[in-house]
């Protein structure tokens, strides 16, 4: 296959694999590496990556190790193509631009678009053009200046970020956005955790974990829930060995099986090359989609019962009387659970239940790990809730080896809400702008991503600004966020590489390239780092190490602090040249501004970075009572009508974020091919659907729109009963925009109601 094709679309179906990584992994990564780049670039990537003074991985945000305990290859198979994908040979010139219009490239994949390379200069649509043109980065902050001065208010203006922004690019866009005068600062965590922040902050008064990568090493009993990590995050499988290795054991929830829950071929050890490598999960919870609430209210229900038959020996008394409130209000709630409902929503036996709660009976310490499985269901936040309740019961919060894992998937999304990049950030984070710049923030809050989308709709935002990230493809209901895009007077990205919110753009539209993790950041002739944090609230530097892509390519904090100039105007209090010439002085104001940030350049400066304190694991919960919260959840779940099924999306393993690398996810055995569809051999004998058969899904949604998602082939897969699944952003147009998370207001992208309908004429 040669660059600029896609790959052939020829479905060809093996056995799922029952382990992950080992020897084949770091064949793939290599494989893929080199397709992009030189041995040399590859290699000084790699041995950069995740290390002290290095790279850090622009994937997933899984935290890493202590210095003095990191392997020379720190890094997974995911992690080392997305940093190659990065550090690639390819470029995007004006030449390029020249040849393909606009609705040209629109019809091009997601995989072609990706794969034409890096962005070299600055390009603009105009609004009576089909072509991008080059532009001066001069000329294009003015006309993105002169646009935003011209709306009618603030509020006509998003500005949108993804994980990838580093710590320092993130405190200036929303330092940006306030002082222009709007809260309008959509992100990707609206679309992924909210529903994890949302029912922490309710019940723990934090909005993060409150475990370390050492409480995993030496927890008694981890679940993991609603997660891949063999795809997403797979250095958690190095975490799962070692906890595994110290006598600890796994409990998986998920409607598929994964191949690295079922056992782990460690690349870096010779059992994992050589030998069998590490099983994995000690139990499988094969559960239906939407069925983890009824599921962790089942557990309470029979942790309560074991109380009952010896009081005194299961339930930790004094952690529920000492920091907890509404706990008879909890407990009346949960002795109300029907079983038959629990059956039917999760598809699991009471046995299976009770085996589950032996395990935690015997367990000092549990760890309860999620992802977006549980997020992005509609009873998300109550899930979340009940899982807290569960943690509670048996004082798993606060105490070493226990607590709430939810896992981030993008490399820094933690780190930009700790900057502030929220649309309802807290009173006291603003007041802390206010003293230390001297303006008042507005105290409106702003939009969220779907609420932005609606807003576009409407007509009242015009001016759409995302740094990096994919918002079109990372969005739901595709058709109407297209709609509403193209509706924008501009829209401005800034990215590294080509994607489809190039295309689907505003009447006037911009490309601003920039620097990547990988790229060396020099200002002023001194060289510059910048500052991440990690799932579990560690906060490093990451230190680019190859020639830029272009000579004339911004940093983040370049671009951002030049189009602050030009629109705010020269203002002493915000030293916006002084930002852009040395990322120390936007530390010092972090460390003034951010709660925990202290002295943030010197403590920074130590390889393994510092961690912010959890004030969870000091006895401190921040709720109104000062008391973590027991929460009564109504029993809800997700039952798809006859002949329909439970659609959920998923990434392939060759596939990051929105991005697919290639059209195979060799784990779950298949090759040469994304639009397929994966259903329960008994399911498609009910719905007489045959296996390899063409179906379109179509989503069924109480507004009468039909969305369709057409040409799928049918794979028959181990999958949970009444279930299917398919890949993002293929079956994004099939979630309606309005069909959220209740409190959170996340797209239910793990809930889909769907039929799967013949095509005619195709076998």
């Amino acid at each position: 296959m040669s660059r600029g094709e896609d790959p052939v679309d020829d479905l060809k179906v093996t056995a799922p694999k029952t382990w992950a990584t080992g020897a084949p992994a770091v064949g793939h990564a290599l494989q893929y590496s080199l397709s992009q780049t030189s041995p040399r670039r590859t290699a000084l990537t790699l041995l950069n990556l995740n290390q002290g003074k290095g790279i850090d991985c622009p994937g997933c945000a899984w935290p890493d190790p202590d210095p003095k305990h990191r392997p020379m290859n720190e890094y997974c198979e995911n992690g080392a193509k997305h940093v190659n994908d990065e550090a690639t040979s390819r470029r995007v010139t004006r030449e390029f631009f020249q040849q393909h219009s606009v609705s040209e490239l629109d019809e091009k994949s997601d995989y072609w678009l990706n794969q034409q390379g890096r962005l070299t200069e600055p390009m603009v649509k105009r609004s009576d053009s089909d072509f991008y043109e080059p532009i001066s980065w001069d000329d294009a902050l003015d006309l993105l200046a002169a646009e935003l001065r011209a709306l009618n208010s603030p509020n006509e203006a998003l500005f949108y970020t993804s994980g990838r922004v580093s710590n320092e690019a993130a405190f200036l866009l929303q330092l940006f956005a306030r002082a222009y005068g709007t809260n309008n600062l959509p992100d990707c965590s609206n679309m992924c955790h909210e529903s994890s922040g949302s029912a922490m902050q309710e019940t723990l008064g934090v909005g993060k974990g409150t475990v370390s990568l050492d409480d995993l090493h030496h927890c008694d009993l981890i679940f993991v829930i609603g997660q891949n990590p063999g795809t997403n995050h797979p250095r958690m499988l190095t975490a799962l060995e070692r906890a595994k290795h110290n006598g600890g054991e796994v409990v998986a929830v998920n409607p598929l099986p994964e191949a690295g829950l079922m056992r782990f071929k460690n690349p870096q050890k010779v059992r994992g090359v050589l030998g069998r490598g590490t099983a994995i999960a000690d139990q499988f919870l094969q559960i239906r989609p939407g069925g983890d609430l009824a599921l962790f209210k089942a557990l309470n229900l029979l942790l309560l019962e074991a109380e009952d038959a010896a009081p005194g020996t299961v339930l930790d008394h004094e952690f529920i009387r000492t920091h907890t409130t509404r706990f008879k209000e909890f407990a009346r709630q949960a002795r109300e659970l029907s079983w038959d409902e629990v059956h039917a929503a999760t598809g699991l036996t009471r046995a299976e239940m009770e085996q589950v709660r032996d395990r935690v009976l015997a367990s000092n310490s549990v760890i309860a790990c999620w992802a977006m499985g549980l997020t992005q269901q509609k009873h998300g936040v109550a899930t979340i809730r009940e899982i807290v309740n569960f943690l509670m019961l048996r004082g798993n919060i606060g105490k070493p080896g226990a607590g709430a894992c939810p896992v981030r998937g993008h490399s820094n999304v933690q780190g930009d809400r700790t900057m502030g990049i929220w649309e309802r950030v807290p009173q006291s984070f603003l007041d802390s702008l206010e003293a230390e710049f001297g303006f008042a923030p507005p105290k409106e809050h702003g939009w969220d991503s779907v609420d932005s989308i609606r807003a576009m709709l409407d007509g009242r935002a015009r001016f759409f600004l995302g740094v990096a990230g994919n918002f079109v493809r990372a969005t739901p209901d595709s058709e109407v966020t297209e709609k509403a895009m193209r509706q924008c007077r501009l829209t401005a990205h800034i990215s590294t590489k080509l994607n489809r919110s190039h295309t689907v753009c505003g009447e006037t539209a911009l490309i601003l390239p920039t620097l990547g993790r990988s790229d060396r950041d020099v200002q002023g002739g001194v060289e510059q780092f910048v500052t991440v944090e990690d799932s579990m609230s560690m906060v490093h530097a990451s230190f680019g190490r190859l020639e830029p892509a272009s000579e004339a390519l911004l940093s983040e904090v370049a671009i951002l602090s030049r189009l602050a100039r030009r629109t705010l105007g020269e203002d002493p209090a915000i030293p916006w040249e002084e930002f852009e010439a040395n990322y120390d002085a936007i530390r010092d104001r972090i460390s003034r501004v951010v709660p925990d940030f202290e002295d943030f350049n010197r403590r920074v400066a130590d390889p393994a970075g510092f961690t912010l304190p959890n004030p969870v694991n000091s006895g401190d919960f921040r709720t109104p009572s000062g008391k973590a919260v027991f929460s009564s959840n109504d029993f809800e779940w997700l039952a798809a009508p006859d002949g329909y099924l439970v659609l959920q999306s998923l990434r392939s393993h060759d596939q990051w974020n929105t991005i697919p690398y290639a059209n195979d996810d060799r784990y779950r055995g298949i090759h040469d091919a994304r639009r397929v569809v994966m259903v329960n051999p008994a399911d498609l004998d009910e719905l007489g659907i045959a296996d390899r058969s063409a179906v379109d899904l179509v989503s069924v949604w109480h507004d009468g729109v039909e969305r369709r998602a057409p040409n799928f082939r049918v794979v028959a897969y181990p999958a949970a009963r009444g279930s299917a699944a398919a890949y993002y952003p293929e079956t994004n147009v099939l979630v309606p925009l309005d069909s959220v998370a209740d409190v959170s207001n996340t797209p239910t992208s793990k809930g889909v109601i769907v039929r799967l309908e013949p095509v005619a004429g195709q076998d």
